[in-house]
């Protein structure tokens, strides 16, 4: 009975969520419903509730969460400083005459944004209402910009430093440690973010080269789709300008991740440098007012408190989910799986993917991955790994018809005369080429691990 219970309690939630309802006080509200009705029906111990300040306490204390404000206003004080714009005039000048430029420049460009803002809607939308129209007007194939456009966008999701990586890093931290208890490892190795964003470096470039190939392959098969332009019509190319343009993301992307890298900062450290240096460098550009910094503090107020509010949220149904034998049930059901550990990853892989059409990645990253996590990491599989493969996956479902949140952020911005459908042939290419690099990484994961060990010489 207990454990048709936990199995209704996250139904219900999913059910809940994709009625509109909202994400935190479902999670919060579902999972206290369910235990008054499990005390009521003596199939929930009410003595797992007490641990739940304690959790919250936890949050409240927890500093690697303090980099998630600290990244989320160093994204939006970049947006605000109009560096997208600078950028990609820049780079348009520099690729225009060649076949399908203008498309490798945003691909260039939306590597440069994720690596320096981390924020997926606010890069889907600046590039939409920058891009785009040129693209359009060029005689760009509508399909191929728009596909472009959206899979870039998406880039923030897995090139750090990347606000998911931030949250995955804290979940997994926690599922490692509690499944080498498990395993009666009484001194537990440690899982960080730093970790997380070493071993998302490799595949994230790669995917920004896979995305550049793939453009260049249908620039020569298909010419129509991606026009070169004349000189004269994109202007002269201006050396000074284009690096005064590249150089101010670059000094920040190299000042954030290098710090991480070279061991002197953390994440959290290295994100209070990465605030600051936005900050200098919206100064530098003249585009910080006392209205515009307070437009950004207002900014991220907003998304830091959504994303604290949900995870208090989760952590109240986590507790409920446990004190239900959740944890217990999704262990048998792994155990009894054809193809062991990797039959159980493919089964997580897939239900996140699926979960990714109706669920925001936060949400996934704070109810999904604290109940399979733990279960995976006791089988054996590595943490870094895992939490970068789990990465790219909610990265895929960000594109992926009808849900995909980078498609929902790109239509807001996409003139009537390019219909839905349209966006959604586009992706598919991108979809592909992301599932490709799960593959990859799958077939060999030292693309993912190898870095980390480098670094961090474990």
């Amino acid at each position: 009975m207990a454990e048709l219970m936990a199995i209704l309690l996250f139904v219900s939630i999913c059910v809940a969520l994709m009625a509109g309802y909202p994400v935190a006080f479902t999670l919060g509200g579902m999972a206290l419903a369910f235990a008054g009705i499990g005390v009521l029906t003596g199939t929930f111990d009410a003595g797992f509730l007490h641990a739940l300040p304690n959790r919250l306490f936890g949050i409240m204390n927890n500093q690697t969460m303090l980099a998630v404000p600290l990244f989320v206003f160093m994204g939006v004080m970049l947006e605000k400083s109009r560096v997208a714009e600078d950028l990609l005039e820049s780079m348009s000048r520099l690729f225009g005459t060649l076949r399908g430029g203008l498309a490798i420049s945003v691909c260039v460009v939306g590597a440069l944004l994720a690596a320096s803002t981390g924020i997926v809607g606010a890069t889907v939308v600046t590039m939409g209402l920058l891009a785009l129209p040129t693209m359009l007007r060029r005689g760009y194939d509508p399909a191929v910009a728009t596909g472009t456009l959206a899979a870039t966008g998406t880039l923030g999701q897995i090139i750090p430093p990347s606000i998911i990586l931030v949250l995955l890093g804290d979940v997994m931290s926690s599922a490692y440690q509690q499944a080498q208890l498990k395993m009666g490892i009484y001194s537990p190795k440690t899982v960080s973010v730093g970790d997380l964003f070493v071993g998302a470096l490799i595949p994230g470039l790669v995917l920004v080269g896979l995305y550049i190939l793939y453009l260049i392959f249908v620039a020569v098969t298909q010419p129509k789709k991606l026009p070169a332009l004349p000189q004269e019509e994109l202007g002269p190319i201006e050396w000074g300008k284009l690096f005064s343009a590249l150089m101010p993301p670059l000094i920040l992307i190299a000042a954030v991740l290098g710090s991480i890298l070279a061991g002197y900062a953390t994440p959290t450290e290295a994100a209070a440098l990465g605030a600051l240096g936005a900050m200098l460098l919206a100064l530098l550009k003249r585009k910080l007012s006392f209205t515009q910094l307070r437009e950004v503090a207002y900014g991220t107020t907003e998304i830091t408190s959504m994303v604290f509010l949900i995870l208090i949220g989760a952590s109240l149904f986590s507790l409920v989910f446990r004190g239900f034998g959740g944890e217990v049930l999704i262990e048998d059901v792994f155990e009894q799986l054809p193809g062991g550990v990797f039959g159980a990853f493919f089964v997580v892989m897939l239900v996140i993917f699926l979960l990714g059409f109706i669920l925001d990645f936060i949400e996934i990253t704070f109810v999904v991955v604290p109940i399979v996590g733990p279960v995976l990491l006791a089988m054996g599989l590595d943490p870094v790994w895992l939490g970068v493969m789990i990465a790219l996956n909610l990265q895929t479902s960000f594109l992926t018809p009808p849900f995909g949140f980078s498609l929902f952020y790109l239509r807001g911005v996409t003139p009537s005369s390019v219909p839905t459908s349209t966006m959604y042939k586009g992706v598919v290419p991108f979809i592909l080429i992301q599932l490709g690099m799960l593959v990859i990484a799958y077939l060999w994961p030292s693309i993912i691990t190898w870095l980390p060990s480098v670094v961090y010489a474990k």
